[in-house]
This record gives C-alpha cells, sequence and structure tokens, in this order.
C-alpha cells in the first residue's frame, strides 16, 4: 500500500547525546576523518548503510543503543573532543584572520551547485565540485564567505543501465528534513522567505535552507513551498533541466533571490554585509541587476548604481565554448522584467542591454549570461593560464580593438580540497613522516612549492600504499558492478564471473567525468583489437575503470556511453575493463586513489580546467592526458604523460582521433606499461615510484584549493573590496558622469601626426629614439586619456608581438586647432623586424585598467603610411 502522506519522524537524543546532532548538520564532518570514526562507532552496520550520511544514521540508531551511548564514557569523552574541536575550527583565527588589514569584511558566492557531500546531492559534475571545494577551503583558510545556492529537490539525477547499456535516470525525491540542513528562520520563528515578481501579477516564492560548510553559511533557495503554484514549486525541481523559461527562472531566483536571501542572513544573525560578490558561471548574473536597483532606492541613478555595482563585483567565467552559455531569447527576458514583472525601476531597455551580443558575430536577438556576467563585473577571470588565453580570444568582441592578450580576463587556476579528496591512508602516511598538524597545515593552507617530506619516504611504503590503495579498488568495483549488473537484470547465477573483474596486481587506468562530446569518451576504443591487446597483454596487462554521466538531454553522450557498455560486456574483456554507473561524490573518493594512471583526452583547448586529475595526483596517481586545462599549465615528464595534439589545419575530426588514439595506444604499449612492471633490485618499480614520489612533491601543493583561494582573496577580492570602498555614491556618481562625456566625445579624438628621430629603417640594439606625436582630444582633456606608445617584435604581416606599452607626456597644447602635442623615447631593447604604433586610451583612477571602456584610437592609415613605423 502506497502512504497518503509522509513525515520526517526526527530522533529524539538523550542530552548528553544533543551534541551529535551539531556535529552532523556541521558538514565538516564530510572532510573531518575524527568526527567520520566518531559517528562510525554510533552503529558501524547503520553508518555502512547510510552511505556515510550522519542525519541518516542518527535517524536509524534504535533508543536502545542511544541509552547505551550516553551511559559510555569513553564515548562521551570523544564525543565531548570532537564537539571542542569543532568549536575551535569554527571560531579560532585562520590564515584570512592573520592577512594585513584591508580585505573584504564577507564576500558573497553565488553558483548553479554546489557539490559539499554525497549526502548533499545538488551538483552534476566539476562545477559543482569546486565550488563545493571553494567553499571548503575558505573555511579551512577563515575566509568570510557565504555561499548562495538552489536547493534542487530531484538534484542531478541517478544514473543506471538497461541490460543493453543505455542510460537510465532516476529523479529520487530529496526531503529538506532528511539532509543535514536547518531552515532559515525569523526572530519569530517563522521560516525566512522572499519572492519575486512574475508576470500577469504571479509571485515566485522561495524558503531558505541553510547547510553550515565549516565556518562557511551556505544558503540554498528552494521554490517547493505551499504559497506557490504548480508551476512555480517546480522551478527547483531538479538541476539543468526543463525549457528555456524554467532555465530563466532559475538564474532570476538564484541571482535575484540570492541576494535577498544574503541580506535577509545577514539581518538575522548579524553577519557583516558582502562587500564583494563573486559569481561562479553566469547563471547567477541576474545579481548585479538586483543590487543596482538597492542602490536605486537609495537614490542613485542606473548608471552610476552600474559603476558602483562593478566596483565590488567578481565573474569567473568556465566555459570554453560558446555552446555552453545559456542564452535566452530577449522577448523573454524582457516579460520577466520591468512594469508588472521583476525590478520594475529598472527601464527594460538597460537590463536587455547588458546581455545582449551587440558586437561583430554576436546573435542581436539573443541574451547571453555570459556577456551581462562580464559587463556587471570590474573584475573576470577563468580558471586555468589556457582557459584564461581562450576567454580573452572567445569574448575579446566586447572590447573592440584591443588585442587578445590585453582583453582585462584575467586567470586562477583551480584546485582541489585535499582534505576532502584524499584517502586516510595516504593521510596516515604524510602524518607519519611529518606530524598530524603539518600535513593539516601543508594540504589546506598551503603555500609551499614543494613537499620535500614525500621525498624521504621509502619506496616500499609508497609502493604498499599503492598496491593497498588498489585492492581497495577492485573490491568497490566488484560490488559496484554486481549491484548494477543486479538493476539490468541478471539473476545471481549468471554473475559470478564479477568475482574475476580487475586484479590488484595490475596497471589500472581510470576515466570518470561527464560525458558530453567533446571530452571523447570513447577515444579508447579508435582501435579495438589495439586495445584488446593491452589489455591481455601475457605480461604487461592494463585495466580500466570508467565512470560517467551524459546529460538527460544528451542522446549522443548516452550512445557513447552505450557503446563503451558493450565493449566492456565481452567475456573476453569484461575482467579487465568495466563501466560503472551513477558516477558521484562518494564513487570518485574511492576510484581516484586506487588509479594508478588518470587518463584525460579532451579535444584542445575545450577543457577549461578539469580538476579530476589534480585529486588522482594528490593520492599518487600518474597523470595521461591531453595538453589542456591545468595539465597544459603543469605538465612535467615527472607528473606523468602528455598526449599530442594533432591541430594542424587541415586535419579532420575522424583524422584527429586516429592520429590521437594511436599516439595514447603507443605511450601504453611503450612508455607507461613498460615502465609499471619494470623491476629493480629491490623487486620494485623505481622508476615508476619515483614518478609518484615527484608527483606529490611538486604538483601536489600545485593543485590544492587553499592556494586557488587564497589566489582569488589576494588577486580579485581585495582589489574588488577596495574598489567597492571607493566608489561611494559620490565616486559612482562621478566615474558614471566621466564615463557618459568619454563616449560622447570619443568619436572626436585621433592621432593627426606622429615622428620619430629615427633617419633610417635599421638601428642599433640599445638606440633611444624620440617619439612625438600630434592628436586631438576635442572636448576631452590630458587627463581623460593615455597615450601611448606600443612596440615590439613585428611579424610578417606587421603585427606587433610581445608588445611593451609605454605612457607618452604630453609637452604643449592645445594650439589653435586644439591638437597636443606629446612626447616620449622609444628603445630599441630587442633585435629583428621591430615596429611602433601609438594609441590613445581612457584613463581614470577609477578604472580597473584602460580597456575596461572597450575604447581605443590608433593613427589612420594615413599617418602611418607618412610615418613608417618599421625597423629592421
Amino acid at each position: 500500500m502506497k502512504a497518503i502522506r509522509r513525515f520526517t519522524v526526527r530522533p529524539v537524543l538523550p542530552e548528553p547525546l544533543r551534541p551529535l546532532s551539531d556535529l552532523a548538520r556541521n558538514l565538516r564532518w564530510s572532510w573531518h576523518a575524527e568526527t567520520r570514526d566518531l559517528f562510525q562507532s554510533v552503529d558501524p552496520e547503520r553508518w555502512a548503510a547510510s552511505n556515510g550520511d550522519p542525519v541518516r544514521l542518527l535517524g536509524g540508531v534504535p533508543p536502545r543503543r542511544l541509552a547505551e551511548l550516553a551511559g559510555d564514557r569513553r564515548f562521551l569523552r570523544r564525543l565531548t573532543a570532537a564537539v571542542d574541536d569543532l568549536n575551535d575550527y569554527v571560531r579560532g583565527d585562520r590564515w584570512y584572520q592573520a592577512q594585513p588589514a584591508g580585505l573584504p569584511a564577507a564576500v558573497a558566492y553565488f553558483s548553479p551547485e554546489f557539490g559539499i557531500t554525497a549526502a548533499l546531492p545538488q551538483y552534476s559534475g566539476g562545477l559543482g565540485i569546486l565550488a563545493g571545494d571553494h567553499l571548503k577551503a575558505a573555511s579551512d583558510l577563515g575566509v568570510p564567505l557565504i555561499g548562495v545556492g538552489l536547493l534542487y529537490r530531484h538534484g542531478y539525477f541517478r544514473q543506471s543501465l538497461s541490460r543493453d547499456g543505455w542510460q537510465q535516470e532516476h529523479y529520487p525525491v530529496l526531503d529538506p528534513n532528511e539532509l543535514p540542513l536547518a531552515p532559515l528562520e525569523e526572530d519569530d520563528g517563522s521560516p525566512a522567505r522572499l519572492s519575486l515578481a512574475l508576470p500577469g501579477g504571479r509571485a515566485l516564492h522561495a524558503r531558505i535552507w541553510l547547510a553550515q560548510v565549516g565556518r562557511i553559511p551556505l544558503l540554498l533557495l528552494d521554490s517547493d513551498v505551499e504559497e506557490n503554484d504548480l508551476g512555480e514549486r517546480g522551478v527547483t525541481d531538479r538541476l539543468y533541466g526543463g525549457g528555456s523559461e524554467h532555465r530563466l527562472l532559475q538564474e532570476m531566483l538564484l541571482g535575484i533571490g540570492g541576494v535577498r536571501a544574503v541580506r535577509t542572513y545577514c539581518r538575522l544573525t548579524g553577519h557583516p554585509g558582502p562587500e564583494v560578490f563573486h559569481t561562479n558561471e553566469g547563471h547567477a548574473g541576474f545579481l548585479g541587476l538586483e543590487r543596482i536597483a538597492e542602490l536605486g532606492d537609495q537614490g542613485l541613478d542606473f548608471d552610476s548604481a552600474l559603476e558602483a555595482v562593478r566596483a565590488g563585483t567578481v565573474f569567473t567565467t568556465h566555459t570554453p565554448v560558446p555552446a555552453g552559455i545559456d542564452r535566452f531569447d530577449r522577448e523573454l527576458v524582457a516579460r520577466h522584467f520591468g512594469p508588472g514583472a521583476e525590478l520594475p525601476r529598472i527601464d527594460v531597455q538597460r537590463i536587455l542591454g547588458l546581455g545582449m551580443e551587440t558586437y561583430p558575430g554576436g546573435e542581436p536577438n539573443l541574451f547571453n549570461m555570459a556577456v551581462m556576467g562580464l559587463r556587471l563585473a570590474q573584475r573576470a577571470n577563468g580558471v586555468s593560464l589556457l582557459h584564461g588565453q581562450v576567454s580573452r580570444e572567445m569574448f575579446s568582441g566586447l572590447w573592440p580593438g584591443f588585442d587578445a592578450d590585453e582583453v582585462p580576463i584575467t586567470s586562477v587556476t583551480n584546485g582541489v580540497h585535499a582534505p576532502t579528496w584524499v584517502a586516510p591512508e595516504v593521510l596516515r602516511l604524510a602524518a607519519r613522516q611529518v606530524g598530524v598538524q603539518r600535513t593539516e597545515d601543508a594540504l589546506t593552507v598551503g603555500g609551499s612549492d614543494r613537499w620535500d617530506a614525500a621525498t624521504s619516504i621509502p619506496d616500499q611504503d609508497i609502493w604498499e600504499l599503492r598496491r593497498d590503495l588498489r585492492e581497495q579498488l577492485v573490491v568497490e568495483v566488484r560490488s559496484r558492478l554486481r549491484a548494477s549488473w543486479r538493476q539490468r537484470g541478471a539473476g545471481t547465477a549468471e554473475l559470478g564471473w564479477i568475482d574475476g573483474v580487475l586484479d590488484p596486481d595490475v596497471l589500472t587506468i581510470g576515466f570518470a567525468r561527464r560525458v558530453p562530446s567533446y571530452k571523447r569518451l570513447t577515444l579508447m576504443l579508435r582501435d579495438r583489437d589495439r586495445l584488446m591487446d593491452l589489455l591481455l597483454h601475457p605480461e604487461r596487462p592494463v585495466q580500466i575503470v570508467v565512470a560517467g554521466k551524459a546529460h538527460p538531454a544528451d542522446d549522443g553522450g548516452k550512445r557513447l556511453i552505450q557503446e563503451l557498455v558493450k565493449f566492456a560486456d565481452d567475456p573476453r574483456v569484461r575482467h579487465r575493463i568495466v563501466f560503472l554507473p551513477d558516477y558521484g561524490m562518494a564513487m570518485a573518493q574511492k576510484l581516484y586513489p586506487g588509479c594508478d594512471i588518470w587518463l584525460n583526452n579532451p579535444l584542445r583547448p575545450l577543457e577549461a580546467c578539469g580538476t579530476s586529475g589534480m585529486k588522482a595526483a594528490l593520492n599518487g596517481c600518474l597523470n595521461l592526458s591531453v595538453l589542456d586545462g591545468w595539465w597544459d599549465e603543469w605538465f612535467q615528464p615527472d607528473f606523468g604523460w602528455a598526449i599530442p595534439t594533432a591541430d594542424g589545419a587541415g586535419t579532420d575530426a575522424d583524422r584527429r582521433d586516429d592520429i590521437e588514439a594511436a599516439a595514447l595506444y603507443d605511450l601504453m604499449e611503450q612508455r607507461i606499461a613498460p615502465r609499471f612492471y619494470e623491476r629493480g633490485r629491490g623487486g620494485l618499480p623505481e622508476r615508476w615510484i619515483e614518478m609518484v614520489r615527484q608527483t606529490l612533491t611538486l604538483l601536489g601543493p600545485k593543485v590544492l584549493a587553499g592556494r586557488m583561494v587564497r589566489e582569488y582573496v589576494e588577486r580579485l577580492y581585495a582589489p574588488a573590496a577596495h574598489a567597492h570602498r571607493a566608489l561611494d555614491a559620490d565616486a559612482a556618481r562621478e566615474l558614471a558622469g566621466w564615463k557618459g562625456r568619454l563616449r560622447a566625445a570619443w568619436p572626436s579624438v585621433g592621432v593627426d601626426h606622429l615622428e620619430t628621430s629615427a633617419a633610417a629603417e635599421t638601428a642599433e640594439l640599445g638606440t633611444t629614439l624620440t617619439l612625438r606625436v600630434r592628436v586631438r582630444l576635442g572636448d576631452l582633456a590630458p587627463d581623460d586619456v593615455e597615450v601611448q606608445a606600443v612596440s615590439g617584435r613585428v611579424d610578417s604581416e606587421d603585427r606587433i608581438t610581445d608588445a611593451t606599452a609605454v605612457p607618452l607626456k604630453p609637452v604643449s597644447g592645445p594650439d589653435l586647432d586644439g591638437h597636443w602635442c606629446y612626447e616620449g623615447p622609444l628603445s630599441l631593447d630587442r633585435t629583428g623586424p621591430y615596429g611602433y604604433t601609438v594609441r590613445i586610451l581612457p584613463s581614470h583612477r577609477l578604472l580597473a585598467s584602460n580597456a575596461e571602456l572597450g575604447l581605443m584610437t590608433t593613427p589612420s592609415e594615413e599617418v602611418v603610411e607618412a610615418a613608417g613605423v618599421l625597423m629592421r
């Protein structure tokens, strides 16, 4: 029989055990081994059955066992120690509190998904896991972050396979009362709520749930409330589901509702209000509109409010392809803003102007969330060095005339939260080498370039650790594979072969990620005979563990999974290659440590960063990857292998895949497998172990989320807070007025004449020439602009490469025609073909860069020809 109504019955803990509830509700347990050990000791069997979820565990422990623990003095001492440790962690000073004054009092961090723990399934892949690691690292460092997201009642989806290997999606209903969450409440005990206006006099209501991530509050907005109609209740039904309007409402709730949730939380708790707002990808971009509306209510006009908002906003882009960005029809956006809808005080045309693709190659009728994010943020970044370069090229249309390397988008390479992803066995080995506290500091705060302690770990210890982790993975894989085959309809009698799947002494390769086509799940199947030879080699066999989810609407991705599953089902190789469905955090925490090689073969440069290989590396796993994302930045032969990229202009997609797959097979056959199985005098693979040691010593400190968050604080949050404080109402009005005056006057700005003291087309290295320029500034003054000489080597088409820009100084003017004369030195500091030009840029003390307005004036062709700009 089916229940007509569902309740969540909470356990009543005996008074001595009440602190267990506080420990369960703070998600620090998800990366704190001692707290997890405490919960496991409550009831080991139920702990395993709850998949390591303390809230579920406490809901199922019998009263008799609770009474027993309440009288167990040893357990109560452990409980008291755990609570004291958490209190010290939450309230004590950490890295951030030891920094010089001037850092932001608080930072609001918005993301559409957060991967904190498998017990709170609010993530689909890398973006969410990165956001979760960002919060955890911020907590470890003491950074006063407030996380903001949505609470999806179905999460992403659970994945299983049909008998013929086709992906099946399941959407279990998540009850917030059964999750490690607490409702945010008003002073009178009623739930804290907010609402957004919808067209037609309707409203979208949401309540606010709080997840405590160590020191960091994470606010999750939930539209499944009684005040909403059925359609509005479903706005937060699932992650990345629904059509355009559904997604738009999700992003309005995240951005606009998220700001309102932050204001509510700060009002109720006394938490400092954020000085910096950080939007993780464009999904939360509407937060800038809400903040403009707030300032409008305080008397600022739109342009001035826009400047004030931009000053304190950081935008991080995570996609290297335009197709990965949310774009909406302009009419859909217009319908949801303005009179009769949300933010009625703002002219809807101004809103549309922030997101429209008004640049060459753009779609004039589409509202682009990333474009809005960039226009609303004074600081922006990609997530690896290469991705920063790709982003500057991709969005260069917003800064016309500037070379891509001058587009004001920097990069902060992602990192991973080591306490979450490093296996307990690895942590114990590190603690044995340097002590528990030094290990914790190294993995959280970081800061060193090398972990020299790893160099003294004996070969035998490293090899035994790697073998132990591999054996644990074999056990995990067999358990999951058996469960998967039962879901696919197999009977127990058919599954005896699973006991022989994988071997703890065989070279193990891992490949796990989302399954869009560019990640090339099936590149390894390009030559199946060669792959079979690798898997079944009599002396140097290889085994592969694969996992990944395709988006529910991506049939192409599902076909790739089915193709791989059918290969892995072949009785000849099924003991050497497996596909595990339902890839998530719980599986990943076993998979990364147990693999010897982490494989990544995307189409370069379509992997923005890719952090799974970082997590593997922290466990002593070597990387085998295309030079993309973070691997392009930090690859060394000591850490693994680079798959060559076949990116020639004449190489079609099929030939490129053939070439890169052949290179992959060659590496595995000729270099990787021989090194793994090669034994030295002590019977150990000494050269392999040395690569593991070098990975831990030199790569480990780089890939930490602690390093990443410190970079955000120092390079983005601190400057944004400084700019925010500088842009009070008067300064914002001044800057907005200046920009308006500058844009109006810019068409009359020009370079009329330039000359140098050079008498010939050749000159000697070290020569300094004098450059003179006559410019028109129209209604502007020299304080409004910077006139620059730009020089450097030139290529065959006279483009300046590796350019150096030097400001010139006004020496006279204005003359009767309104001209100003500028002058400055031009140093010839490089040999070979050399050239220069000049340009005029806007200049103001409150600009983050001269490129901010996207305005530049350069000499006309006639002026260039008269000047003669090349030197040999």
